[in-house]
This record gives structure tokens, sequence and C-alpha cells, in this order.
């Protein structure tokens, strides 16, 4: 008798698919989740909670430590345990730009593939009172309504309200049930952009522009004011220096998906901790660097807003991340796999690099772009725990996604849902926006994976997802199937 299985609700936790309200997942293996720590945190009374918050938040969840700024000594223990999600709870004295790049480094080498091998988040907070609200955060997250400084496909979302950082006095607004409608707003934001997070209350907020490790400046190509951060209290502070004190604890994502520094700790005064303390901040991104290429930061855009429902707000954070491997090992082969010790090493690293057979004439891409992408790589840290769930409410998709288990046999099938248009970007504000390729995550590992049909697809297809090239406009309005076979385990 045949078992068929159809992975493709949208609240199914870990499958970033959309699929029929048929079935649960899968029960996570008892090591599946792995708590990080370091020895001298682990033994500081005050965070000594945060560690166990977690612990009890997920039953069978295993603590591992590893001595103080050697995050790596964990390599040899992680690959056993093949976890499937691992929190890093540090101090943010901890959180260098050298953890966070060492987080990176570590987390792609638990197997043989270039790509990351598991979903991780670095949880910590501006105290260790902090760290704790957002360890004991439980229920998911639905994202209704989302606020931005800068623009955002609102007809992919239910409701929100983004202000221009390009063009003074724009402002665009969606209501739900409308359709979205452009109007004036002020010239300077400040006060309007504090009052959306106090009184709009978004669950997701979104940001570029300038920015430092101190400040968030509103406007890109005008005079705006800035948002500051006060020992973990939130500002804005207009063109005539009025202060307005961010004051909004509601759980919320936050993407500052174009702006330098923002998710660098480099003190108690960091903007990253206000976020996180005064603004209800339980899960972020951001550069530990000045940012110029911007690929790991604005594709979260195409995978999270402009899939509304399809994943996780930490599943599109590492489709995303595939989506970078992918194009390295894709466009300039072996260079997915260089280490570095800094991410401008990159120029150095694409100079030495051997010329190969890549694709990357044909997809117009040049070195510079591989310095980008390698620049990239490591520079943008995933904040909060990673088993916590917060997905944009269901919206329009251009394309389906769904796949099918009957006896070890799966079936993957992409539809072209709106024509011509299905597999082009949604959006194009920001840097290196579109083209991402299709991901499916696994609900559980699998093994001896065999591609039975879709080869000319280009698929890759590891133990936990499976990526699939976009098809562009070149395979506009045509169906991709894939069909492979493979054990659980």
């Amino acid at each position: 008798m045949s078992t068929k299985r159809s992975y493709s609700r949208p609240f199914l936790a870990g499958l970033g698919l959309l699929l029929a309200p048929l079935l649960a997942l899968p029960a996570l293996a008892a090591d599946a989740y792995v708590v990080a720590v370091s020895e001298s945190t682990a033994k500081d009374a005050a965070w000594q909670p945060v560690v166990a918050a977690l612990i009890e938040k997920y039953p069978g969840a295993r603590e591992k430590t590893y001595p103080a700024g050697d995050v790596r000594a964990l390599a040899e223990e992680l690959p056993a345990l093949r976890p499937t999600k691992v929190c890093f709870v540090a101090k943010p004295d901890e959180v260098t730009r050298a953890f966070v790049a060492s987080v990176h480094q570590l987390m792609r080498g638990l197997d043989d593939d270039p790509y990351t091998d598991a979903l991780w988040g670095i949880l910590t907070g501006h105290d260790a009172a902090n760290a704790l609200e957002i360890a004991r955060t439980k229920a998911p997250l639905e994202i209704g309504r989302v606020a931005a400084g800068t623009e955002v496909a609102l007809d992919r979302c239910r409701e929100g309200l983004w202000f221009c950082e390009l063009t003074p006095n724009r402002r665009v607004e969606k209501k739900a049930g409308g359709k979205a409608v452009e109007g004036k707003g002020p010239l300077d934001t400040t006060k309007a952009l504090v009052d959306t997070l106090n009184d709009f209350k978004p669950e997701l907020f979104v940001t570029s522009g300038h920015a430092t490790e101190r400040d968030w400046q509103i406007g890109f190509r005008y005079r705006n004011g800035s948002f500051r951060s006060e020992d973990g209290q939130l500002i804005g502070v207009d063109t005539k220096g009025e202060r307005f004190p961010v004051q909004a604890p509601q759980p919320k994502v936050y993407l500052p998906i174009g702006n330098c520094l923002m998710g660098h700790i480099d003190g108690p005064d960091a903007m990253a901790l206000a976020w996180m303390k005064s603004a209800g901040v339980r899960q972020m991104l951001g550069y530990t660097v000045p940012t110029w290429y911007g690929y790991a930061g604005w594709g979260c855009l195409d995978y999270f807003v402009e899939q509304p429902g399809r994943y996780t707000f930490v599943e599109a954070y590492f489709a995303n991340d595939h989506a970078l491997i992918h194009r390295l090992a894709t466009a300039f082969p072996g260079l997915e796999s260089a280490k570095l010790k800094e991410p401008d090493d990159a120029q150095a690293a694409v100079r030495s690099m051997a010329k190969g057979e890549g694709a990357a004439e044909a997809m117009g891409l040049t070195p510079q772009d591989a310095v980008g992408l390698l620049f990239d790589r490591d520079a943008v840290v995933f904040y909060g725990d990673p088993g916590w769930e917060a997905r944009m409410a269901p919206g329009p998709l251009a394309y389906g996604q769904k796949l099918e288990e009957t006896d070890g046999v799966f079936t993957l099938t992409i539809t072209p849902d709106t024509g011509a248009a299905s597999y082009e970007p949604v959006n194009l504000n920001g840097s290196q926006r579109g083209g991402r390729p299709m991901i499916a995550f696994f609900p559980e590992r699998l093994k001896n994976v065999r591609i039975v049909e879709g080869e000319d697809w280009k698929p890759v297809v590891t133990d936990d997802f499976i990526l699939v090239p976009n098809p562009g406009k070149a395979g506009a309005e045509k169906t991709v199937k894939l069909v492979f076979m493979a054990e659980r385990g």
C-alpha cells in the first residue's frame, strides 16, 4: 500500500512550502535543537536562565559549551548531533564581527557540501533580562502589519505603509482589504516613523540607507532625521533636534536590509541592542560591516515579504544564504568554499582564484560580483531564536510550489501561476534583487538522494533542502517538475 504525503501547508514549521492542510510535521529528533554557549556565559548566574528557557521550550534540546572566544571548538561535536537548529546564546560583548563570521564558517562545515547545514541564530540582548524575554517568546507571529522606511511590496502584505528614503514627502499606504495608495507624507519623517512603531504596531519593520552602530539616517537622498541608540533606548531625533522615544514592546521582526553596520554590536549603545530592548525585536538580520553589494541583505525581501506565508523568517534568511552560496559555486567555482579572515579579504581571494569553467559571463557577472558575494557571505548576522516562527500572513504568490512524497519518491512541482511574470522579480527596490532560485526545505533529513526526473533544471539536493535555479525569462510559463528518490535519515 502506497503512502502519499504532501508537504505544502503555510503553517507547517520548517517546510517553507505552500501546501494542502493534510499533514503534521514529524516530531524533531531529541538532539535536533542545540543550545551553544561559551563556558563563561554558561557559568554566569544572570545568563543561565536564558539557556534554561530554551531547553524548556524545546524538549530534548541539548546544551553544548565551548571555550570562550573559540566557537569553532564545536566543529567536532556538532556533526555527530546532526542538529536542525542551533541557537548560540551569547553576551553582547561576545558577539564580535569575528564571532559572527566564525559561526557562519562553523555551520557550513558540518558536512561535505558548501551550504549552511542547520538553521542558526545568535540570541543576545542588551542585558540578560532582555535576552530572557526573547528566549521565552513562544507564540508564533503572523505578520499582518508591515511598516518601512524604504519601498516594500505592499501588494504582498495584508496592510502596511512605507515612507520613501529617496523622494521627499512620498508615502504609500495599504489598508486591510484595499490597494496600495500613494499620498503625501511629512518632509521630516522621524516622528511619523516613531508613531508608526508605537501606535500602528507593525509586526515587521524594514529599513535601508546610511547607518552606523549608533544611528539610522532616515533620508538617503535628502536631509531627514535619524534614529539613535542610547544604552538600549531607541530614540527618533528630527532635523530640529526634537526627540521621540520608541516604546514598542510588541514582538516583531526587523529587516535592516540595506543598512551598514546595523548588526554590529560594539558596545551597550549598539543599535541592534536598542531594537531588541525598546522595539520588541525578536529576530533580525544585520550587516556587521559597511554594505555596498547587498545580496545577503536585500534578497531576504525576495523570499520573505514577496513570497508571503511560504517561509518563516529564519527559513527566508537561510534560503537567501543558500542562494548566495549557489551563485558563487555556479559562477565562480571554488570561491564558495574560500576561507576569509575578514570580509575585506574578498578582493584578494578573487584575484588569486584560478580561472575555471564557471558560468559567470553567461550570467552577466564579473569578478567584482564575485568580490561582492564573497564579501557578503559571512558579514550578515541572524539574531534571535532560530526555532521561533515568524511568518508573513498568506498573500499573493507569483508561482506555486508543492512537494509530495510517496514511498520514498519525492516530487517537487513549481507552477507559473502568474503567466510570463511568474519567475520575474516582484520588486526591484534596493540592490541585487530578483533571480533567486526556488528553494524547498525538507521536514526531516534525507540521504542517498537520486534524481529520477528533471536533471535539465540543474537542481541542487542536499540532506535538508532542494534548490532549483530560477527559470527566468527563458523558462517563462514553464512548469518545473523534479522527481527524486531518497531515504529518511
